[in-house]
């Protein structure tokens, strides 16, 4: 199998259309502080996005004893994130704009129930999920710092069971058949935008 096949075997697991470029690794490893602030505050958002969830839909109990880990977990990574920047004497830069996950959210249904708005909001986090396993992946196997590979490996497995949770919930709360027949529309609209959005070394999405 060669390295293209091996990648996009990699993507088909996660249930994405379209790999990533492969430039994009030699774009971020340019400069390594402005990738690692952005991984910084996708963790971080992660977190809160998960804190979120809870506060909104706390009479799924489930729901609230899967993610509550999963929050102390996404700022854990945060900090390490932090750490490995200090080890490098990288400062943390400030937060930017997510066009990748802005353009998910538009893609959201609009209007409909309560519940019809945590199947988008748990399809999406899925997604965001998967994509960034892939990306991870993708630094653990091709960058050039022998830390960062088993640095990025960790974070890869992590992100891997976080995609699954998520997408175990939407078909636990919502059936499989519709959860999966709006997974398919979500992954057709990401590759759309995976292929529009500029490659920019210094984003993890």
């Amino acid at each position: 199998m060669t390295q293209s096949e091996k990648e996009l075997e990699g993507v088909r697991m996660l249930g994405l259309k379209l790999p990533t470029d492969p430039r994009w690794v030699n774009l971020a490893e340019m400069d390594l502080g402005e990738i690692l602030t952005d991984h910084a505050y996708c963790e971080q958002k992660a977190a809160t996005s998960c804190i979120s969830l809870i506060q909104a839909y706390p009479e799924r109990e489930e729901l609230v004893r899967e993610l509550a880990p999963i929050v102390t977990e996404e700022w854990g990574h945060f900090r390490s994130v932090l750490r490995e920047m200090d080890k490098r004497q990288l400062k943390l830069g400030r937060q930017r704009k997510d066009e990748y996950v802005n353009k998910l959210l538009a893609f959201q249904k609009k209007g409909g129930s309560r519940e019809d708005k945590l199947l988008e909001k748990l399809l999406i986090f899925a997604l965001i999920e998967a994509r960034s396993c892939e990306r991870f992946r993708l630094m653990s196997l091709h960058i050039s710092d022998v830390d960062l590979r088993d640095f990025y490996h960790r974070f890869m497995i992590s992100e891997a069971g976080h995609y699954r949770l998520f997408i175990d919930l939407a078909r636990k709360y919502f059936g499989a058949e519709r959860a999966n027949a709006r997974w398919q529309e979500y992954l057709a609209e990401e590759a759309k935008i995976m292929d529009e959005l500029e490659l920019r070394g210094d984003r993890m999405h």
